[in-house]
């Protein structure tokens, strides 16, 4: 297994073509995939949205994102189809990314943790935990303490402060993660590959 760790406040930031915002790429495991889709089989960012607009699509992606901050916004799609109100922190929300969606902010800016897997390659299940657990073993996945300290024990023990993760691949024990703090919340990210 190799772990990969990371503070959020290192995390380069790349704008959005459509000035509303910009990323903070965690990760981006590439896939083998042609030249005609995208160039990862999972991939987790940070997003700061500052104004309004539409969401970049992304043909035989599916989507998870989830609020960590401000008071968050109203994603409706074009068919209609999605109509919710992003507004509750750490609450996952799955959607297709060929949905053409537009994003308006309930308030002021906000900050979203993103998680994107190639449907034909890999799933990801993203929890929210506040207890202590000891996850199934997968290949590959990602942790961020959104708040409080948190002890990790795969196949080294590892501690985690707020806004501190790490992400692994090419295989992985169990995890045990046990929080150090009454208000810690960790994100889980566990990825797994299509049966093919």
């Amino acid at each position: 297994m190799t772990v990969h760790r990371y503070r959020r406040a290192d995390l380069a930031t790349q704008p959005w073509k459509n000035g509303g915002g910009v990323t903070r790429e965690v990760v981006s495991v590439p896939g083998q995939f042609g030249a005609a889709g995208p160039d990862f089989a999972w991939r987790v960012s940070i997003a700061h949205i500052a104004a309004g607009g539409p969401f970049s699509t992304y043909p035989g992606i599916d989507r998870v994102i989830t609020l960590l901050e401000g008071p968050g916004v109203h994603l409706r799609s074009v068919d209609g189809a999605i109509d919710h109100r992003l507004d509750t922190p750490l609450a996952p929300f799955a959607f297709p990314g060929e949905a053409a969606i537009h994003a308006d902010l309930l308030g002021a800016d906000c900050h979203d943790f993103n998680v994107m897997t190639r449907r034909d390659a890999c799933t990801a299940r993203v929890q929210v935990l506040r207890a202590a657990v000891t996850l199934p073993r997968t290949g590959q996945g990602l942790f961020m303490a959104v708040h409080g300290r948190w002890a990790l024990q795969g196949d080294l023990p590892v501690r985690l402060a707020a806004n501190e993760g790490l992400w692994w691949h090419d295989g992985g024990p169990p995890w045990q993660v046990t929080p150090l703090d009454v208000d810690a919340t960790l994100l889980a990210v566990l990825i797994e590959p299509v049966a093919t």
